[in-house]
């Protein structure tokens, strides 16, 4: 198991849905973030006069559910978010702003050019919102003491998002190992290879990481819905909408085209399956009969370390 983290968050006006600062103990990264129309709030913030990182957060109008957003940044972050709520015609689904900078101020624009290609890049790999953004920069060269600074804002940055409900770095692939421990073990953060297969062509591997329960790309599913009405049913239409679920070439099967992160097993289950299913007893341990429910109970019976 990593070692833990504290972070510390502030609900600037009292409530949840407002202006709320974050920040990890021993790192000089500050987050905040507000509403869009919370903005005149969130511009008054000193920090946002700094030079910094921004994101842009709203619903996907092309795929409901889903996430839209851009990255930039900026030497006075506060600049920038104004021409992006006064801009006509341009970026307007954004409903949420999230803005990363340093309590030490010792971030350059260098830094943050830096910043915003890398968090760019890591959310073009995680896949989890459609970016607004036209172009991906390389990374702009930076002497080595820098780019590990950088690199550590970074790692921070992704703990504290998550905790803000913004997944947009969140990787869906195995968590590391933790230093010492046995390329074979797991932790209730990352569980074993998990699949589902029937006699109907369905057949695919799912990992839980991180609290996520992720199916793989390349995972092929029934090739329509056969069960009775059901949300998930709905579920599975969105997924063939936005392109998540692709006809396999021979049309006997649905392809998984990307991962797809699903709020539970059964839910993964019922989408491959088409048709209702208990998650927890439909996943198995790859190479085992074990259900992903005896798998969990087994964690219960583990020796603590």
């Amino acid at each position: 198991m990593g070692l833990g983290k504290s972070v510390r968050l502030f609900l600037a006006d009292g409530t949840p849905g407002g202006l709320i600062t974050a920040e990890i103990m021993n790192w000089t990264g500050h987050v905040l973030s507000a509403p869009r129309s919370d903005l005149r709030s969130l511009l008054k913030r000193p920090e946002t006069n700094r030079t910094g990182i921004y994101l842009l957060l709203g619903d996907d109008p092309n795929s409901p559910g889903n996430t839209r957003a851009y990255i930039g940044e900026g030497d006075d972050v506060g600049r920038r978010l104004e021409a992006h709520a006064r801009e006509q015609g341009g970026k307007e689904f954004w409903e949420r702003a999230i803005v990363l900078t340093s309590k030490d101020m010792n971030l350059t624009k260098a830094h943050a050019r830096y910043l915003e290609s890398r968090f760019i890049a890591l959310a073009q790999s995680a896949g989890r919102a459609v970016l607004e953004n036209s172009t991906a920069p390389q990374p702009i060269p930076l002497p080595e003491a820098d780019r590990s600074d950088m690199e550590f804002f970074i790692e921070q940055a992704k703990i504290v998002l998550p905790v803000l409900g913004v997944n947009l770095l969140r990787s869906t692939r195995e968590l590391p190992t933790a230093p010492g421990s046995p390329p074979e073990s797991t932790s209730a953060a990352t569980s074993p290879q998990l699949e589902l297969t029937d006699n109907k062509g369905s057949r695919a591997t799912a990992q839980e990481v991180d609290g996520e329960f992720t199916v793989r790309e390349g995972s092929l599913a029934r090739p329509a819905w056969t069960g009775s009405p059901h949300n998930y049913r709905k579920l599975r239409q969105r997924l063939e909408d936005d392109g998540t679920l692709v006809p396999c070439s021979e049309g006997r099967a649905m392809r998984f085209s990307r991962d797809h992160v699903f709020a539970s097993p059964s839910a993964a289950a019922a989408v491959v399956l088409g048709r209702p299913a208990s998650g927890r007893k439909s996943w198995r341990v790859v190479g085992s009969r074990t259900t992903y429910a005896e798998w969990q109970e087994s964690l219960l019976d583990s020796e603590t370390p």
